[in-house]
């Protein structure tokens, strides 16, 4: 059990909401949950999510211990680009959740590795052997997995030092004027949505350079690079300039192309190997779902 003990500042909200402003970690519908299930007291007694905070109130939080995760192998037939003693390199299908959470036990990538690979880096929590960098559910593409430690702080420092590569195809709402472009905008967790990222001031920085491929009118299609891996970096970032990627439920358009959620492809992977140093690069195809996309756009166009 891990307890948190909060002093309010000054007199305001209900309580739930305003324990989001000092537990920015955590979800309101968290903090409900805990005040539903008495873990939360206000001078040693339980409180109700309607109590409206006061100046000098000292409130305890006793969070439970998180359950514990079973990492079950699983035969996902996953999509293994390229497999040596160090490293691998996995095409992820769009829909595929990287590692298992609490809604997420089974079905994962790193399911689908611990039943296909031999062995995975131990430097990440119990969750997620052989993780060094994740993309979202509903993005497909390429990854590269550690199978030992030495290969994973290998891999984390190119990440860090900006030295590895990887190259994104996205289609977006709008027709982009420019052919290049440099969106450089700090991201951190959005204040009016817990589960959703936005640009900040105070936000770690982020950077995203793009090259146009082709216009349809009212859709572009981009290659992005990463300089920078922040979460939805690409999501929030089109979306600050005014092309929201297509498909996307969180941070595009309602009326958009239909799909399986965004159209986003981690198309290309580039890294040095831990332990022969030399330079690979590894290109995916694709998905069928966002070339048959491509092809009814070329047609309308």
């Amino acid at each position: 059990m891990k307890e948190l003990l909060i002093v309010i500042k000054e007199k305001g909200p209900r309580i739930d909401k305003a324990l989001t402003q000092y537990l920015p970690d955590y979800t309101r519908s968290q903090i409900q949950q805990w005040l539903k299930e008495g873990v939360v007291f206000l001078n040693g007694q339980t409180v109700k999510a309607n109590y409206k905070v006061k100046t000098g109130d000292e409130i305890v939080i006793q969070i439970p211990a998180p359950a514990t995760l079973e990492l079950i192998p699983e035969d996902l037939d996953l999509d293994i680009v390229y497999e040596d003693e160090d490293v691998a390199v996995v095409n992820k299908p769009q829909g595929m959740v990287v590692h298992p959470s609490a809604g997420h036990r089974k079905g994962t990538l790193v399911n689908g590795l611990l039943y296909q690979l031999n062995n995975l880096s131990t430097i990440n929590d119990v969750v997620r052997p052989g993780i060094v960098h994740r993309i979202d559910k509903d993005t497909s593409g390429l990854l590269m997995i550690a199978k030992n430690d030495a290969a994973h702080e290998s891999l984390a420092a190119q990440l860090k030092d900006k030295t590895s590569l990887r190259k994104y195809i996205a289609l977006v709402h709008g027709n982009i004027p420019h052919e290049k472009g440099t969106i450089e905008a700090p991201i951190g967790r959005s204040k009016v949505n817990r589960k959703m990222q936005a640009i900040r001031e105070d936000g770690k920085p982020a950077i995203t350079h793009f090259t146009v491929l082709e216009r349809f009118g009212d859709f572009t299609l981009v290659e992005l690079q990463l300089e920078t891996g922040r979460t939805h970096q690409i999501r929030v970032h089109m979306q600050y300039i005014g092309f929201p990627l297509a498909g996307d439920p969180t941070y595009g358009p309602k009326k958009t192309l239909k799909g399986n959620g965004q159209f986003l492809h981690a198309k290309l992977l580039g890294f040095t190997h831990p332990r022969t140093q030399a330079k690979m690069v590894f290109e995916a195809p694709l998905p069928p779902v966002f070339e048959k996309t491509l092809t009814n756009l070329r047609k309308k166009d």
